[in-house]
């Protein structure tokens, strides 16, 4: 694969990455303890307030759950944007993990961080 490609592909990851980080960080905080993990915050619960508002709890529990599920698949995307950076490092970048041919480049320009070529997929 030509160079100028991969560093085409690198930024777009770069900046996906650093995109996702920013979505996560507006409902969820970095898991200190687990590199990769974020914890999205619970919701108040009526902290700080008086009285309590049972269906604006509920609200913010069927919230918590939904963004509890966007965590996730945005936490699986940054890991592999991670995998494929590092593996642009390495030198291993833009092959299937199953066949180990190499990845259409269209397919790795409309996800560069694609681990598997469409047969394998």
């Amino acid at each position: 694969m030509d160079k100028k490609l991969i560093e085409e592909l690198k930024e777009n990851l770069k900046k996906e990455e650093s995109l996702i980080e920013k979505m996560l960080g507006g409902f969820a905080k970095k898991d200190e303890k687990t590199p990769g993990d974020w914890d999205t915050r619970f919701p108040s619960m009526g902290e700080g307030t008086s009285g309590v508002d049972l269906e604006k709890e509920a609200d913010e529990v069927e919230q918590y759950g939904t963004m509890i599920s966007i965590e996730h698949s945005l936490e699986t995307r940054l890991k592999n944007i991670i995998l494929a950076l590092k593996k642009i490092e390495e030198g291993g970048y833009g092959i299937c993990e199953k066949c180990k041919k190499p990845i259409n480049i269209n397919r790795l320009k409309v996800s560069p961080e694609s681990k598997f070529c469409l047969k394998c997929k």
